[in-house]
């Protein structure tokens, strides 16, 4: 399984993750974009995925429910898209709690039977970024993409 890449840009409040799929681009397209495949890999592979809504393209909404599998605890994210580019790119806000929304902007490059999926998180603040990664949020992605990448092989 290939590794995830996890850049922290310094001074700046961006997290950049660099994962390449052993899948074309529009299969990666497809099981980011889908919510039949996007609940099967977002997240930990704890958390129990309930997608609430997903409408990609331009001003639509996504909302995601996630239940812990080992406590039963509930967490929400959700946000809307802002720039919709299939099979190549994807910008949405993702919120969750109160934190202040991050952008997220996700870039799947033509490898040929390959893609490389570059996704930047950009966050209000330094403070943000750094209370973010402090959460585990890095081993989260990590094992999403993990996830994702099995569920490609199946495709």
């Amino acid at each position: 399984m290939s590794k995830t890449d996890i850049v922290i840009v310094k001074g700046e409040p961006v997290i950049v993750m660099t994962r390449i799929f052993d899948a074309p681009r529009a299969l990666v397209w497809m099981a980011t974009s889908e919510p039949q495949h996007f609940v099967k890999w977002w997240g930990p592979r704890r958390m129990i995925n309930e997608l609430v809504e997903m409408d990609v393209r331009p001003g639509g909404k996504w909302r995601i429910r996630q239940r812990d599998g080992k406590d039963g605890a509930t967490y929400e994210f959700w946000g809307e898209y802002l720039e919709i580019v299939p099979p190549e790119k994807s910008v949405s806000t993702q919120h969750f709690l109160d934190f202040p929304p991050i952008i997220v902007t996700i870039r799947l490059e033509d490898l040929g039977a390959r893609t490389r999926m570059i996704t930047e998180q950009r966050l209000d603040s330094l403070a943000s970024r750094d209370g973010l990664l402090a959460s585990g949020m890095t081993g989260g992605a990590s094992e999403s993409y993990d996830r994702l990448a099995e569920l490609l092989a199946t495709f």
